[in-house]
């Protein structure tokens, strides 16, 4: 439940629109579905899924933006760091 200037309203869980390149298929996805790895570059920055449709694993990469979405929707968050 979100409270705004006195008022109540109920906050249902967030959905993530996502495409597999694979089959094609469009769905919604919920915030646990979707994990996100925040790398050191753009190449190790991205999120994934397993799309619920044919069941291959997808990966696409996240910028700025997209982090931001996920984050604030309450996706799993990796952080990898390199080492020396």
């Amino acid at each position: 439940m979100v409270e705004m200037g006195g008022l109540s309203t109920v906050v249902g869980p967030v959905l993530f629109k996502a495409a597999c390149p694979e089959c094609r298929e469009r769905f919604e996805l919920s915030a646990g579905a979707l994990r996100l790895a925040i790398g050191a570059t753009r190449r190790t920055t991205f999120y994934s899924f397993t799309c619920p449709e044919c069941g291959a694993a997808v990966r696409k990469p996240a910028g700025e933006r997209i982090i931001e979405l996920l984050t604030g929707g309450g996706v799993s968050t990796l952080r990898l760091h390199q080492t020396v």
